[in-house]
C-alpha cells in the first residue's frame, strides 16, 4: 500500500498497478519530502513525476503545495491507476494544483517538451539502463528553471549513472536496496 504522507490531502491511500510498477517506500518519500520541504522547493512548484508508476511522487508534491504536476507512464494498467489517484487527491485539494497524466515514453514525452519546471522526479524500472537515464537528463536541459533538482530514484546496487555538464550531485542517499540522487541544475 502507498499513500500520502503530509500535506492537503495527507494520508489518502493510493493504488498501485502491482504488476507493473515498483512503489516508492513511505520511508523513502517521508525522508526526501522533509528535505524538499526544507530547501523550500515545493510551493508553487512545476513537477514532472517520470516514470511515474502510480504518481505517488508527484501526488506528495501536489499535496504539499506545487502549483502543476504532470505524471508521464507509458505501462496502460499503471496508466489508469494514475487517472484514479489523480482524481483521489483532486478530490481532497479542490481546484488546484494542475495535474495532468501524459500517457507516452518518458524519451516521446521529452522530445516535446516546451515549459520550464522547478522539480523533476526519475524514478523508472530498476532494470532501466544508466545510459536512459543520462539520455533523460539531457534531454531535461533546456526545460529546467535555474536551481531546479532532480530526483532520480535507482538500485543501490546499480552503478552511478553519467549525469551532464550543468547538474551538480547535491546529496546521494542510500535506503536498503533504494538509492536517492538529488541533482541540482545551475
Amino acid at each position: 500500500m502507498s499513500r500520502i504522507i503530509s500535506g492537503l490531502a495527507g494520508s489518502i491511500k493510493l493504488k498501485t498497478a502491482a504488476k507493473s510498477t515498483r512503489p516508492t517506500s513511505d520511508r523513502v518519500k517521508e525522508s526526501l519530502f522533509g528535505k524538499l520541504e526544507n530547501l523550500g522547493v515545493l510551493e508553487g512548484a512545476k513537477v514532472l513525476d517520470l516514470y511515474a508508476g502510480s504518481g505517488a511522487l508527484g501526488l506528495e508534491a501536489a499535496s504539499r503545495g506545487a502549483s502543476e504536476v504532470i505524471l508521464v507512464e507509458k505501462d496502460k494498467a499503471a496508466a489508469e491507476v494514475i487517472k484514479e489517484n489523480i482524481r483521489l487527491v483532486s478530490k481532497a485539494l479542490g481546484a488546484k494544483p494542475l495535474i495532468t497524466l501524459q500517457s507516452k515514453e518518458v524519451k516521446k514525452f521529452l522530445g516535446q517538451l516546451a515549459a520550464n519546471y522547478d522539480l523533476v522526479f526519475i524514478d523508472p524500472p530498476y532494470e532501466l539502463a544508466n545510459s536512459e537515464i543520462s539520455e533523460n537528463l539531457e534531454a531535461l536541459l533546456q526545460n529546467l528553471e535555474r536551481e531546479s533538482l532532480v530526483i532520480v530514484e535507482r538500485s543501490s546496487r546499480s552503478e552511478d549513472f553519467a549525469w551532464p555538464i550543468g547538474f551538480e550531485l547535491e546529496d546521494k542517499k542510500t535506503y536498503g536496496d533504494t538509492a536517492v540522487y538529488v541533482l541540482r541544475f545551475s
